[in-house]
C-alpha cells in the first residue's frame, strides 16, 4: 500500500469520519499521559501499587457517573460540544493532579474521580459520534486507522516524555532547578495546548444528534445482555492495561525512561499491523483477530506470573502493546454492529446502549481492581502483581466464544 494511495483513500471518507479521526489523532497524544504516566507519577511519589489501583478505580467511577450525566446533557447540548468539553477537562484535571504538592490518598481519589468524569465525556461521545458516522463496512478501516495513531503515539510520547524527565531531573533551567515532578508539570501544560488543537479540529465537523433523549432502561434484548457480559470481560483487564505496566516497570526495571523505551519496542510493529488489518480485513475476519489478541495477552500474563522479573515484565508489556489495539480492532466494530441491530429491534436511542455499555465495562473493571486490592491486603502486593494478571487474562479467554456468538446473531 503506497502512502499517496492511503492519503487519497482517507480523503475519500465522509467528512464526519475524517474530522473524528483527526481529532482523535491529536488527543491520542495526550492519552498516554493520562493512561501511563499518571500511574508512574503516583508510584514515584507513594511507592504503593495499591494506591495506583485505588486511583484507577476512582477514575472508573467517574467515567460511569459521566455516562449518566452526559445522557441528560444531550437534551441541551450537542454531542460534539460535550466531546470537546471532555477533551479539555481531561488535560486540566491531569494538571491539577501534577500541581498538587502533597500526594495523599483522599487527593488521589478526588483527582482520579475528576479525571474519570472528564475522560467519560470523551469516550461516551466518541462512541456516539463514531456510531453515527460509520457503518459496518468501514468500521474496520476507521478503528484500524485510529488504532494506528493510538499505537504510534504510545511509542513516541512515552519515549519523548521519558527522555525529557530523565534529562531535566536535577538541571537548572532559567534559574529554576528542575525535578522529575517539575518536568511533569511542564508536560501537562503541553497536553492542554494539544487538547485545544483537538477541539479546534472537532469544531469543523458536522454531526448528527440523537433523535430521542430517553436513554435509561433496565431491561434489554438478550443479544445486548450478552454484549454487556463481553464488555465486563473486557473491563476486567482494562484497568490492568493502564496501571500494571507503570507499576511493574517502576518496581523491576527503572524509571520513566525505561517505561517509554519498552512501550515503544512492541508498539512500532503493532501500529503498522493494526492499520494493515483495518485496511484489508473484512467483517468476517474479526473473530480471528480477536482470538489472536486474547491468546497473546494471556501468554504475556503467564510470563509475568512465572518469571516475575525484569524479563517477565518486558514480555508482558510487549504482549500488552500488541493485544490492546488488535483486540479493540475486533471488539468495537462488533459492539457497534450489535447496537445497530438491537436499537432497531427495541426502537431506542443508540445512547441507551452506549451508557449501559459503560456500566458493563465498570462491572468488569471493579472486579479486576477489587481482586488486586484484596490480594494485596490479605496476602501481599507482590502476590497480587504476580497472580491477578493471569487470573483475569485466563477469564478473558471466555470472550472469544461469546464474541463469536454475538457476531453470528447480529449478522442474521
Amino acid at each position: 500500500m503506497k502512502g499517496a494511495g492511503e492519503i487519497a483513500f482517507f480523503k475519500s471518507q465522509p467528512q464526519a469520519i475524517r474530522t473524528i479521526l483527526v481529532t482523535n489523532l491529536l488527543f491520542a497524544m495526550v492519552l498516554p499521559l493520562i493512561e501511563i504516566f499518571a500511574g508512574a507519577y503516583i508510584m514515584r511519589n507513594t511507592g504503593s501499587p495499591s494506591w495506583v489501583i485505588v486511583y484507577q478505580l476512582c477514575m472508573y467511577v467517574g467515567v460511569v457517573m459521566t455516562s449518566l450525566v452526559n445522557g441528560l446533557l444531550l437534551r441541551w447540548f450537542k454531542s460534539k460540544q460535550l466531546y470537546a468539553f471532555g477533551i479539555l477537562i481531561s488535560a486540566v484535571a491531569l494538571m491539577v493532579m501534577m500541581f498538587i504538592r502533597s500526594v495523599t490518598l483522599p487527593m488521589l481519589c478526588a483527582t482520579g474521580f475528576l479525571i474519570g468524569l472528564a475522560t467519560g465525556f470523551f469516550w461516551t461521545n466518541r462512541y456516539l459520534l463514531t456510531l453515527y458516522a460509520t457503518d459496518d463496512s468501514n468500521r474496520n478501516y476507521f478503528f484500524g486507522f485510529e488504532s494506528f495513531f493510538f499505537s504510534l503515539w504510545n511509542i513516541v510520547i512515552p519515549i519523548v516524555v521519558g527522555a525529557f524527565l530523565a534529562t531535566v531531573d536535577g538541571k537548572e533551567i532559567l534559574g529554576v532547578t528542575f525535578s522529575v515532578n517539575t518536568g511533569y508539570k511542564c508536560i501537562t501544560v503541553a497536553a492542554l495546548l494539544i487538547s485545544i488543537c483537538a477541539c479546534l479540529a472537532l469544531s469543523r465537523g458536522t454531526f448528527r444528534s440523537p433523535e430521542n433523549t430517553n436513554f435509561f432502561y433496565l431491561r434489554f434484548h438478550s443479544l445486548w445482555n450478552k454484549m454487556l457480559c463481553l464488555a465486563s470481560l473486557k473491563g476486567m483487564v482494562q484497568g490492568f492495561l493502564v496501571t500494571a505496566p507503570a507499576i511493574l516497570i517502576m518496581k523491576f526495571i527503572g524509571g520513566e525512561g525505561s517505561l517509554g523505551l519498552i512501550q515503544g519496542i512492541g508498539g512500532a510493529i503493532t501500529a503498522i499491523m493494526v492499520y494493515v488489518l483495518g485496511r484489508v480485513a473484512k467483517p468476517e475476519d474479526r473473530m480471528k483477530i480477536c482470538g489472536f489478541g486474547l491468546f497473546v495477552f494471556f501468554a504475556g500474563t503467564l510470563a509475568n506470573g512465572i518469571l516475575f522479573s525484569g524479563v517477565g515484565v518486558i514480555v508482558f508489556i510487549l504482549a500488552k502493546v500488541i493485544f490492546q489495539p488488535v483486540y479493540d480492532l475486533a471488539y468495537f466494530p462488533t459492539m457497534m454492529k450489535t447496537i445497530d441491530v438491537v436499537s432497531k429491534i427495541e426502537n431506542r436511542t443508540e445512547y441507551t446502549y452506549i451508557m449501559s455499555h459503560e456500566l458493563g465495562l465498570f462491572a468488569g473493571r471493579a472486579f479486576g481492581m477489587i481482586l488486586f486490592i484484596l490480594m494485596a491486603k490479605f496476602i501481599s502486593e507482590d502476590f497480587a502483581l504476580r497472580f491477578a494478571l493471569p487470573v483475569v487474562g485466563g477469564l478473558q479467554l471466555l470472550s472469544l466464544p461469546l464474541a463469536r456468538h454475538i457476531n453470528k446473531k447480529a449478522s442474521e
